[in-house]
C-alpha cells in the first residue's frame, strides 16, 4: 500500500480491530508488527481469558469478529461473587437482576487474537506488514512520517499507536504515561474441577494473595493467582499436583476437587495511563492508552470502547464534516471520560485489598458490609461491568 490513510503500529487485537472497523467506511490502513506473520495469524495460548461486555460484544459483532470465535469457547459470565480473606460474607454481582442474562463472556485470548487477525486480512483496504520495527516518529506539512529500521520511510495523515502498555511510539511521539508498578505477579492457569462452576466467577481476596476463578467452558476455570512478585517464583515451581492443591484450598471447597488442565503463565502486573490519548498526526488506542489492572475486567474493552469511538470520529473527517485536529480531541475527550474513573476506582480497590494491615483488613470487610446493603450501588457497579449502559 504505497499511500495508506493512516498507518497503525502494533497488530495486536485493539489495532487490528481499529484497522477493520476503519475499512467499513473506506479509509485504508497499513498495519506495522514486529513478530512474524506466523505468530499473528495462530498466536500461541498465553494462559489469558479475556472477560468481554455487552457493549464489546455489540463492537466485536459489527466487525465480524465475535462471529469468527469458536461458539464452544465462549463462556458466560452470569455472576461474580466477591470475598475477603476468610470472612464468609460475599458481595453478589448477578447481572440478571438488570435484565441481562450474563454480566459478560470470557473468551481465550489466543482465539481473540486469531478472529481479530482473520478478519483484518480479509478487510478491504487493510494491509499487514511484518517482522517491521519503527525507529523514529517524524511530523510534516500534512504527513506523519515513520522511519523503518530496514531503511524505509513510510507517510500517512495519521499514525497510531497499538503496540502495547509500553509503546515505543508512544514515546516517540513525546506522549508520557503515569504508571503504576503494583510490585505484584499474575500467575494464570487452567483447572479442571469436580463441580459446575454454574457461570459463577470468584473473586477471593486473601491475605497475601488474591485468587480468581472465571468460568470457562465446562468444568473448566481459569485461576488467576496474584501475590508479590517476589513469591511468584515459588508457586512457578510447584508441581502441578502441589499448584492444584493450594487452589482447591483457597477455594474452599466451592468447586470440589481440582487439577490443573494448562500450562502455568505468569505476567508482572502496571496499570498505565497514557498523560494524552491524541497529539498532533498522532493518537493512541488499547494498551498503549490504558493499562489496566485486570481485576475489574477491563482492559481490552477499554480498547474496543476506543476503536469504536476513534473509528467513529475518524469517519467524521473522511466526510469533511470535522477536521482532522478537532477528531483527535474530541476522541481523548471522550475516551477519557470513560476510562478515567474506572482506572483511578481499580487502582484504588488493588490498593486496599491487597494492604494486610490491620486497619486496611478491617475496611476491607467494612466495604463488603456497605456495598450488600445498597442495591443501587451494586447495580451500578454491575452496569459498569456489563458495558451495558452504552449498548
Amino acid at each position: 500500500m504505497s499511500h495508506p490513510d493512516l498507518i497503525i503500529v502494533g497488530a495486536g487485537p485493539a489495532g487490528l480491530a481499529l484497522a477493520t472497523a476503519l475499512a467499513r467506511d473506506g479509509t485504508r490502513s497499513l498495519v506495522l508488527e514486529q513478530q512474524p506473520q506466523a505468530a499473528i495469524e495462530q498466536p500461541a495460548e498465553d494462559g489469558r481469558d479475556i472477560a468481554l461486555t455487552h457493549r464489546s460484544r455489540r463492537i466485536l459483532e459489527a466487525l465480524g469478529i465475535w462471529q469468527r470465535l469458536p461458539a464452544q469457547e465462549i463462556a458466560p459470565l452470569v455472576e461474580a461473587r466477591v470475598s475477603n480473606g476468610g470472612s464468609p460474607l460475599v458481595l453478589p454481582f448477578d447481572a440478571r437482576s438488570d435484565g441481562h442474562e450474563a454480566l459478560g463472556w470470557l473468551v481465550p485470548n489466543q482465539r481473540l487474537r486469531e478472529a481479530a487477525c482473520a478478519a483484518a486480512i480479509e478487510a478491504e483496504g487493510v494491509e499487514l506488514r511484518t517482522g517491521v520495527r519503527v525507529t523514529a516518529f517524524e511530523r510534516g506539512a500534512g504527513q506523519a512520517t515513520l522511519r523503518l529500521e530496514a531503511g524505509a520511510a513510510l507517510q500517512a495523515p495519521l499514525v497510531v499507536a497499538a503496540d502495547s502498555r509500553h509503546s515505543t511510539l508512544r514515546r516517540m511521539a513525546g506522549i508520557g504515561a503515569q504508571m503504576h508498578d503494583f510490585g505484584r505477579t499474575a500467575i494464570v492457569c487452567r483447572v479442571g474441577h469436580e463441580r459446575a462452576h454454574d457461570g459463577v466467577a470468584l473473586e477471593c481476596f486473601g491475605h497475601g494473595h488474591t485468587l480468581a476463578l472465571l468460568p470457562m467452558a465446562g468444568r473448566v476455570s481459569s485461576a488467576v493467582v496474584t501475590l508479590d512478585s517476589d513469591r511468584a517464583p515459588e508457586w512457578l515451581a510447584l508441581s502441578d499436583a502441589e499448584f492444584a492443591a493450594r487452589i482447591e484450598q483457597r477455594a474452599r471447597g466451592r468447586l470440589g476437587a481440582i487439577a490443573t488442565a494448562g500450562r502455568r503463565h505468569s505476567y508482572p502486573l502496571v496499570g498505565v495511563y497514557a498523560h494524552r490519548f491524541a497529539s498532533e498526526r498522532c493518537a493512541l488506542v488499547g494498551d498503549a492508552a490504558v493499562g489496566m489492572h485486570p481485576v475489574t475486567a477491563h482492559g481490552y474493552n477499554f480498547g474496543l470502547y476506543g476503536v469504536e469511538t476513534l473509528a467513529r470520529e475518524l469517519a467524521a473527517v473522511r466526510s469533511a464534516a470535522r477536521p482532522l485536529a478537532a477528531a483527535l480531541q474530541a476522541y481523548a475527550s471522550e475516551h477519557r471520560r470513560a476510562t478515567l474513573p474506572i482506572y483511578l476506582g481499580t487502582n484504588a480497590i488493588v490498593t486496599l485489598y491487597t494492604d494486610d494491615r490491620a486497619p486496611a483488613r478491617l475496611l476491607r470487610g467494612a466495604v463488603l458490609r456497605v456495598a450488600r446493603r445498597l442495591p443501587p450501588l451494586r447495580t451500578l457497579i454491575t452496569r459498569q461491568l456489563t458495558g451495558a449502559a452504552r449498548t
